[in-house]
C-alpha cells in the first residue's frame, strides 16, 4: 500500500492512504504513536487515536490552514 506524504510540518505528518479514492477527500495525520483522520470539506475529525483534545485542535487548524493544498494534491493524486 502506497501512503504519500502529502505535508510534513511540527512533526507531523499528513498523508492519504492510496487506496481510499471512493472517500470523500481527507488525510491521515500522525505523530509518533497517535493518528487522525481529517475530512477536508469542510475541515473536520473523523476519527482520532492518541491525540489529546487539545491537540486535535492544532492538527485540525494546522489541515484548515493548508486546505486549498491539500485538496489540490488530493484531487491530483485520485483524480
Amino acid at each position: 500500500m502506497f501512503m504519500p506524504t502529502i505535508l510534513r510540518k511540527d512533526g507531523y505528518r499528513c498523508y492519504f492512504y492510496s487506496h481510499e479514492p471512493n472517500e470523500p477527500p481527507h488525510v491521515h495525520v500522525d505523530k509518533g504513536n497517535a493518528t487522525l483522520k481529517a475530512w477536508l470539506r469542510p475541515v473536520s475529525l473523523a476519527r482520532a487515536s492518541g491525540f489529546r483534545p487539545r491537540e486535535i485542535n492544532v492538527i485540525l487548524s494546522l489541515v484548515a490552514e493548508h486546505e486549498a493544498m491539500l485538496l489540490e494534491s488530493w484531487n491530483e493524486y485520485f483524480g
